[in-house]
């Protein structure tokens, strides 16, 4: 069979395409004298054919339309072939009136035919490769073998995925249906597929067996879509989304681009507004320097701040690797900032000296700290030395050099602490609330919880571990965590650092808190996996210093609103810098001891709400 070759030989497609453009003549004909040719008219006929069908054959052989791979024939074979055809057409035209006028005082072809000519020829030639490549597809993946994919949104990415799928992988998929919550669109066909509500959506799946729906609406509200995934995970069908257009190859979607939806889409909330003339007026032609520039949290500042157009990035990290990775990166979108990359710790004063003395920063943002939990527990010499003593160093440098505004990233683990990481990070909180009491320098304190796809998120260890093929391991059955994504979270740290006064811890609305079983759930569901038949989850146990729920407030504190919704101010007691101060030296004195029961006993004297859990430390609670 003709379709059953890999690559149908070009001479063969020629021959087929002036077989049609022979037909079309000899039809076109037919149809002008209503199948009844005068006499007249059949003696010039035998020249007229072979005159147009030797036209037809150099057109065809100058426009290379046989060359095609017929069963891929696209939107851009068929236009090659309407305007050579069209092209044919005009010269036959234009013989027509050379006869005319030159030579003699009739036409040579009747201008009827041509025309009909024209419309037949296009139509032959363009049908036979649609048919071709119909029966190709069929061939290749009959009808009944086909998989079911439903389409959400018939805007135009709805249509760009199904050509997409059409080009790409038709021979395997078959369109149901497009879903679209736009009323005057339900009830019609879009390329022949019916075009539903989202109300039908249940019926569909309870009644065919659909393997995938692909959501193409770029900015779907994120509670619609966590309740569409969780329809679609009862009835066993996968999620897919199509990317932004902007990440489109050359304007063009490829089938590889369609994703599996991920957990952390599921968790984003509504786009942030941002108040973007002031951020920008806070940033844009100003040194700025970001500590802990290479973690998850550093680099997205950075890539938030770097949209601003600042003077000068001042980017310090004292791990190696993931700087590298930061330099190649913001190669792609840095415009003319001048952008420095330096590998320093944070905790040598004289290096961070020269840094501030070399740059004067008018901006600081302190990324920079130890923030796994039980490592931190086992090592708390070495979380007063980065989170306490590091913030010290930054902080007096940035009164020291007239720095316009600090702005530290804290943790909701510094409310009601439970381990070392946690208090530590308090310390350093209470540390820069004192200095902006003595000095012009504004110290802002930005507080939230877990982020999305951070170094120490449980969703990238979830999914190590179901790559795998489990266990998917949990501390606790009833462990609950606060989520926001990092672009979120950076952008609220941006929003509050722009309209800080000094001396405020900003707190995020974080949204509800997440039991971390229900997410690894649907991550194993979205995996297409199933609980207890393909993987399962155990149960570790809380860690040390881990406790079943985090607060993002002291219980002493409480909160005022902002300008921004999702920003709120706590409440807090203020410290004076002559009390603290004296405090904070003698415990980062005791860092070289290590001494651990020590450091920790000093750490509880400073802040009394300290209080131990599953941990070593809990003896000196009693």
């Amino acid at each position: 069979m003709l379709i059953t070759r890999e690559n149908t030989p070009r001479w063969l497609i020629f021959v087929i395409d002036i077989f049609i453009a022979l037909s079309a003549v000899i039809l076109a004909f037919l149809l002008r004298f209503n199948f009844n040719i005068p006499e007249s008219e059949l003696k010039p006929m035998p020249q007229i054919v072979f005159y147009m069908a030797l036209i037809r054959s150099v057109s065809f052989v100058i426009a290379r339309t046989y060359a095609g791979i017929i069963r891929y024939t696209s939107t851009g074979d068929a236009l090659r072939v309407f305007g050579t055809v069209l092209a044919g057409s005009l010269l036959f035209a234009l013989t027509n009136l050379v006869t005319y006028f030159m030579i003699t005082d009739h036409f040579f072809i009747p201008f009827s035919v041509i025309i009909i000519d024209f419309l037949a020829t296009s139509f032959g030639m363009i049908t036979f490769r649609l048919i071709v490549k119909l029966a190709f597809l069929e061939f290749r993946q009959p009808e009944g073998q086909k998989v079911n994919v439903v389409i959400y949104g018939a805007g135009e990415a709805g249509i760009t995925a199904k050509r997409t799928l059409d080009r790409d992988a038709g021979t395997k998929y078959r369109v149901l249906a497009f879903i679209d919550d736009n009323i005057s669109k339900q009830g019609k066909k879009l390329e022949g597929v019916d075009i539903i509500s989202p109300a039908r959506l249940d019926n569909l799946l309870a009644t065919n067996t659909v393997a995938q729906i692909i959501l193409a609406i770029i900015h779907f509200d994120p509670v619609k879509k966590q309740e569409l995934v969780d329809k679609c995970l009862t009835y066993n069908t996968r999620v897919l989304t199509v990317p932004p257009m902007i990440r489109w190859i050359n304007g063009e979607l490829s089938f590889n681009q369609i994703k599996k939806i991920n957990i952390e889409e599921l968790l984003e909330r509504e786009e942030i507004k941002l108040d973007e003339k002031l951020i920008a007026g806070e940033i844009t032609g100003k040194t700025i320097l970001v500590s802990g520039a290479a973690g998850s949290i550093g680099s997205e500042i950075t890539r938030q701040i770097a949209r601003f157009a600042p003077h000068r990035l001042i980017l310090i990290d004292q791990a190696e690797t993931p700087l590298h990775f930061l330099e190649l990166e913001t190669s792609e979108y840095n415009q003319g900032s001048g952008i420095e990359f330096i590998l320093c710790d944070i905790t040598n004063e004289a290096r961070m000296r020269r840094i501030f003395d070399n740059f004067r920063p008018d901006m600081v943002y302190h990324a920079a700290a130890y923030k796994h939990v039980p490592m931190m527990e086992s090592n708390p010499a070495e979380a007063v030395a980065t989170n306490v003593r590091g913030t010290q160093v930054i902080a007096d440098l940035s009164v020291e050099y007239g720095v316009k505004k600090f702005i530290m990233i804290s943790t909701d683990k510094a409310v009601n602490p439970t381990n070392v990481m946690g208090a530590s990070k308090r310390i350093a909180e209470i540390y820069i609330q004192a200095l902006d009491k003595k000095h012009d320098t504004l110290f802002i304190t930005t507080r939230f919880g877990n982020v999305l796809g951070s170094n120490g998120s449980v969703i990238p260890l979830f999914r190590s571990q179901i790559e795998k093929g489990g266990p998917v391991t949990i501390t606790h059955p009833e462990v609950t965590r606060y989520f926001m994504t990092i672009p979120e979270a950076c952008q609220l740290v941006l929003e509050a650092g722009a309209c800080g006064k000094g001396g405020e811890i900003f707190i995020f609305d974080m949204g509800k808190s997440v039991k971390i079983i229900d997410l690894a759930k649907k991550m194993i569901q979205l995996s297409g996996l199933m609980l207890g038949k393909d993987i399962q989850i155990k149960f570790t146990g809380l860690r040390p210093g881990e406790k079943l729920y985090e607060e993002l407030l002291n219980v002493n504190e409480n909160t005022i609103p902002t300008h921004h919704p999702l920003i709120l101010t706590a409440k807090v007691r203020e410290f004076n810098l002559n009390e603290v101060k004296p405090d904070i030296e003698a415990l980062i004195a005791m860092v070289p001891t290590h001494t651990n029961f020590d450091i920790i006993r000093k750490m509880k004297q400073m802040v009394p709400e300290y209080i131990s859990r599953n941990s070593v430390y809990e003896e000196l609670d009693k």
